[in-house]
């Protein structure tokens, strides 16, 4: 069974609709819709659950002690990791199987923003490529329960870059898989930003922790840089 495991913080606005979009796309399959809010002051866990999602508020904020939480709470063997403004392909079970009996043991999608620029429909481009820029959860992220075991699960301590860098250390011990398919993702951060602004972000961060910067200087750095709920 897979366990598909939300993050959320504040998602009044998103959650309602992936819990059904998940639920009308399981087909003959057996899945576990798990919530794992981070202390919202929104609807977000009162709609998770009229929506028939499992919803726990976690002892800690943060989207890596959140998902931790989750996946403690789940019971599947494949834990699927899914950020509440991005939304899977319909298949995803079935890709997921797939690539699981194919000798994979974490993989992701490729990116297709909600939007019909054209400078978005380059940058989603580029994540068909296995570069650690792409490595983020937006995504969406399955890791079979063995290998997130395996490896401790994400670094509750991070607070930003929860995902590159627990990507990057599970690959050390299970193959990665970029499937052939797209999730739509939310492009609400272009919203109030311009494109290069948002590069810049991200870059500048990536390159912080890659210099071994402090978790709350790349949190105060992108805080600054970024215009973002």
């Amino acid at each position: 069974m897979i366990s598909i495991i939300i993050p959320t913080y504040n998602e009044a606005a998103n959650i309602e609709k992936l819990i059904s979009y998940f639920k009308a796309n399981t087909g003959d399959y057996n899945i576990e819709l798990i919530v794992a809010d981070g202390g919202s002051n929104d609807e977000t866990i009162s709609l998770a659950k009229a929506a028939g999602a499992l919803a726990f508020l976690s002892p800690e904020k943060g989207r890596a002690a959140q998902m931790n939480y989750g996946a403690s709470k789940a019971t599947g063997d494949v834990y699927y990791f899914v950020h509440a403004d991005s939304i899977p392909p319909s298949a995803f079970i079935k890709d997921i199987y797939s690539a699981i009996s194919d000798g994979f043991a974490i993989g992701r999608y490729k990116t297709k923003f909600d939007s019909t620029r054209l400078i978005l429909k380059i940058n989603a481009f580029f994540t068909r490529f296995d570069w650690f820029m792409c490595m983020g959860g937006d995504q969406t992220l399955f890791v079979t329960k063995e290998l997130f075991n395996t490896t401790g699960g994400f670094d509750a301590t991070l607070k930003i870059m929860e995902e590159f860098e627990f990507c990057k250390r599970a690959r050390k011990q299970g193959s990665y898989k970029i499937m052939n398919n797209t999730t739509l993702v939310s492009a609400r951060k272009y919203d109030t930003n311009t494109w290069w602004q948002v590069q810049k972000a991200n870059y500048t961060i990536v390159k912080m922790y890659q210099r071994g910067a402090s978790q709350e200087a790349m949190v105060k750095k992108y805080k600054e840089m970024l215009d973002y709920r």
